[in-house]
């Protein structure tokens, strides 16, 4: 507790703490509350669940929304194109070295399964089958050259997802909460829109707090579920928990949570919990207005391809099915952004489906690849329209990934084996030079062009941060006797990317 602050004293045999004086001045929820309201209002100096001060520079955003594709979405047949895969179709793939195959796929080359036309004032070549993205196309900054550690799915997705390829390492998204804090204080920092069939590899560790203060950690949201965010809301068959009984449960736990916290002084975890708890409290009231679509005109559901009334299609992969789910969960990003949130993260593809509804495309691009590039075209298109329409996306980053890309032979005739050494990301918004491209890959699309300047996903990352204000080298938490950080030893800002 801060010495200077007007409710210092000193307490027995020293100082009292923190923790002793906000159950002493109120006990239980009361208690909860003060330490809630003194944070905000800067009274508990050195709290060590808490963000990062200020930001290190001027920053040109306040908000990222990422758009991660779980699978490997192939660049070659979406953003990447490479006209010699159009000349040498069917021919023995020649590599010019030896090549290690994550799968057997290394047969001819193939060429992109679907045409690519010019777009926008930049005449960036788009694949038809993400065509929804020409009207962007001049806000978009893209990187061909981005190279992976691993062809391996699990831990290609961790390193996107949060630096590093094993578990136990926070996601991007807490790392900004962490940075920056939270904007509003009745909504999550980080807030996390899975794919509505389920989880992409390593499920929530890819969002998790890890050795951060666990308040950083995604909250998952279900966009279109009747319970979108699980236990919330007490299940509607519990009728008998009334608000008095709720009152009285509260009040148990907070005589729990004192006992534990008594014994345990300087352990951070209690303190998450009960922000975590706090945070719950407000999200009742403030989340269902989110999530509302209701009062959204036609006009605007149509724009990102979601249904009013969808219908229920059958069991297989479906284009109308994937523009109103991911049309749906990017609105909802838009109005979470809107409304505070640092960071949403919206995925596309799950793990384990069948028949196959992720990127994960070795037996047949057009088939696995074509619904679900409509579907995230739409979304993103209308999303990225949608910002920019409100002023948004001045001040708001859209990163589109995924954990790898494809090889440029083929795979069984139709599919592509994963290609962890080049694939694309881009960005938009929130001071990213549009129209752009910054790094290409070579005439085949399998390894960087300049293959002694690749770029990383470090660089991604302290791109990101730069916008927002954070010098990556800065930004730290100690752990295990080591100042880890999202770029680890790593990482460059993209000076090409900066408008």
């Amino acid at each position: 507790m801060n010495p200077s602050s007007p409710f210092h004293r000193a307490a027995g045999h020293g100082r009292q703490s923190r923790r002793d004086f906000l159950w002493n001045s109120g006990g239980g929820l009361g208690g909860i509350a003060l330490a809630s309201l003194l944070g905000r209002e800067g009274l508990l100096a050195g709290d060590a669940t808490g963000a990062a001060a200020a930001p290190h520079h001027r920053p040109r955003a306040k908000r990222v929304i990422q758009l991660f594709m779980a699978g490997a979405a192939s660049h070659l047949d979406l953003f990447d194109y490479k006209p010699e895969l159009v000349k040498r179709h069917g021919q023995a793939s020649d590599f010019g070295e030896a090549v290690e195959a994550f799968q057997d796929g290394l047969g001819p080359w193939m060429k992109p399964v679907w045409q690519f036309r010019p777009y926008g004032q930049s005449g960036k070549m788009l694949s038809d089958v993400v065509s929804d993205l020409g009207q962007v196309a001049d806000e978009m900054a893209f990187v061909h050259n981005l190279v992976g550690k691993t062809g391996v799915h699990s831990q290609a997705t961790y390193l996107q997802s949060t630096g590093f390829q094993l578990p136990g390492f926070p996601g991007m998204g807490a790392w900004v909460g962490y940075g920056l804090g939270s904007i509003n204080e009745n909504l999550p920092a980080f807030v996390v829109l899975p794919d509505h069939r389920g989880f992409a590899s390593n499920g929530p560790k890819n969002w998790d707090s890890a050795f951060l203060p666990g308040q950083f950690a995604g909250t998952i949201l279900y966009p279109g579920r009747e319970n979108p965010i699980a236990d919330l809301f007490p299940d509607r068959h519990g009728d008998f928990v009334k608000p008095t009984s709720e009152r009285a449960a509260h009040d148990l736990m907070a005589r729990l949570n004192r006992r534990h916290a008594e014994s345990r002084e300087g352990d951070a975890r209690l303190d998450s919990r009960i922000r975590s708890y706090e945070l719950a409290a407000r999200m009742q009231l403030a989340a269902p207005e989110v999530m509302d679509l209701s009062k959204e005109s036609d006009a605007m559901l149509a724009q990102y391809g979601i249904r009013r009334n969808p219908p229920t299609w059958p069991n297989e992969i479906n284009a109308e099915e994937e523009r109103h789910h991911f049309g749906y969960k990017c609105l909802v990003a838009r109005r979470l952004i809107e409304r505070g949130v640092r960071f949403v993260q919206v995925w596309s593809g799950n793990d384990n489906s069948f028949p196959r509804r992720n990127w994960d495309s070795h037996e047949n691009i057009l088939q696995d690849h074509g619904p679900l590039a409509q579907g995230f075209s739409r979304g993103a298109a209308a999303l990225i329209l949608d910002l920019k329409q409100r002023g948004l996306l001045d001040d708001t980053i859209v990163l589109w990934t995924t954990e790898f890309g494809r090889m440029p032979s083929s795979q069984g005739g139709k599919g592509r084996d994963h290609n962890p050494y080049c694939f694309t990301n881009w960005l938009c918004g929130g001071g990213v030079r549009g129209g752009v491209t910054c790094g290409e890959s070579d005439e085949w699309g399998y390894k960087p062009r300049d293959r002694g300047s690749p770029t990383t996903v470090y660089d991604i990352h302290a791109t990101i941060l730069h916008l927002l204000g954070i010098d990556h080298t800065r930004l730290t938490f100690r752990h295990n006797g080591v100042d880890r950080r999202l770029t680890d030893v790593h990482g460059e800002v993209i000076g090409g990317m900066l408008a």
